[in-house]
């Protein structure tokens, strides 16, 4: 499974999650080889913190786990979209999704 994923140097391969139900788009994080194969062992999202350098399963301290239903790939191979079935919000701030902020709208 995870030799279909081109991962870039640091063995990171960016990961969408996106609600199975609403298609709407909860956050971005990484996952490495462990993080998928932990997914996919456990059916709950678990992610690679850069920040950290450590392995992170979505929901260990908040409860808001991420149940996955489907893990897919680009067509290059380098980005993950996990769908999910949200338990709470994907946002550390409470928010249900982490895209909650807006630019506007370009003009033309």
């Amino acid at each position: 499974m995870s030799n279909e994923i081109n991962w870039d140097a640091n063995g990171l391969a960016p990961a969408i999650v996106q609600d199975r139900s609403t298609q709407q788009v909860l956050m971005l994080a990484y996952m490495n080889a462990d993080a998928l194969a932990k997914t996919f062992e456990t059916g709950i999202a678990h992610f690679w913190s850069r920040r950290r350098g450590t392995l992170w399963m979505k929901g260990e301290t908040s409860k808001n786990f991420q149940r996955v239903r489907e893990i897919r790939y680009d067509c290059d191979g380098d980005t993950i979209l996990l769908l999910v079935d949200p338990q709470g919000p994907a946002c550390h701030t409470g928010e249900r999704t982490c895209f909650y902020r807006s630019l506007g709208m370009p003009k033309g």
